[in-house]
Formats: structure tokens, sequence, C-alpha cells
């Protein structure tokens, strides 16, 4: 969508060509397919740790990964592979991928 950067780059308060506005509208529009599963899989992931009282650092360690990893998946932006996937599922006893279209198009 180039009108969406120009209007962008309109309204960017920095001088430089690329500002962090900018870079995040462009990651978007580039990668909004597999955004919406990511971001319904962080949903599901984040609601099942509050059903269990689970922090961060509680599922890094199940999950062999650090807590700031952890703290991207939730944040719905990471571009998860079906190891991580699986992972996740075990550890939290759900099914991450059943329902997720309708989650998704719903």
């Amino acid at each position: 969508m180039v009108k969406g950067r120009e209007v962008l780059k309109k309204y960017q308060i920095t001088t430089g060509s690329n500002t962090k506005l900018l870079q995040d509208a462009v990651f978007l529009q580039k990668n909004r397919e597999w955004l919406r599963y990511s971001m319904a899989i962080a949903v599901k992931v984040q609601g099942r740790m509050v059903e269990k009282g689970m922090t961060q650092v509680q599922l890094a360690e199940k999950l062999g990964c650090t807590q700031q990893y952890v703290s991207v998946l939730l944040k719905g932006r990471e571009n998860l592979t079906l190891e991580t996937i699986a992972k996740l599922e075990n550890v939290l006893g759900i099914s991450l991928m059943t329902g997720l279209v309708n989650l998704v198009d719903g």
C-alpha cells in the first residue's frame, strides 16, 4: 500500500528516511497474513497462562528458552515454528491450532 507509506512519511517526526513508525508499518503490511495467526496464538497462550497462574519465567523454563523470548512470543509478532507451537501445546496442555482459523477470521 504505497498510499499508507506516503501518509506516514508526511507525518514522520524525525528527519531520517526510515523512522521506527515507518519501519513498523512496513513490517505489519508485509507480514499481515502470518501475523494474524501469531496474534491469535499469543492470545490463547496468555489466556492459558492466566488459567494456570503461570508466569513468563515459568513458561520459559518449561519451554527451555528465555523469558525474553516468551515476552516476544506473547506480543504476537513472532513467526512461530511448528516445533515451538508443539512445545507450547505440550507445556500448556492445549491445542493452539484447533479453531485458530475461526478465531482469526471471526
